[in-house]
């Protein structure tokens, strides 16, 4: 809990204000920005091992499927940050772990967008 004590010009105290501080609001934009990145690689990984799936996610012609890769990453990011908003918000959360988790999507998110892996499972 962190207390603000307000002033007037003259130095004189006006007002006592305890305010909580919570921290679930940052974990949950945290993770949320890693399930969107580990998004982002699942479908890019997904993309490559189906081609009816690139196709469904060629959302602008010149751009290719990339379109719907980034689309759909953006809008699983949105909603996870508003839904782990609402359970959050108002508690307070362990944000070292959160972070930790936060890396692991992220890491794990690039490890899917790299060439060498997701050629793997490149429809043949």
């Amino acid at each position: 809990m962190a207390t603000q004590t307000l002033s007037n010009v003259e130095g004189k105290v006006t007002e006592t204000v305890d305010a909580a501080v919570t921290t679930g609001a940052a974990a949950a934009a945290m993770i949320a920005g890693g399930i969107g990145c580990f998004v982002i690689g699942l479908m890019t990984t997904l993309v490559e091992a189906s081609a009816s799936l690139g196709n469904l996610l060629n959302w602008v012609g010149p751009v290719g499927p990339l379109s719907g890769k980034t689309g759909v990453g953006i809008i699983i990011w949105l909603v996870s940050w508003f839904l782990l908003n609402l359970g959050l918000k108002n508690k307070n959360s362990n944000l070292s772990k959160a972070f930790t988790i936060t890396i692991i999507l992220i890491v794990a998110g690039f490890l899917l967008t790299f060439p060498p892996f997701f050629g793997l499972f490149a429809a043949e």
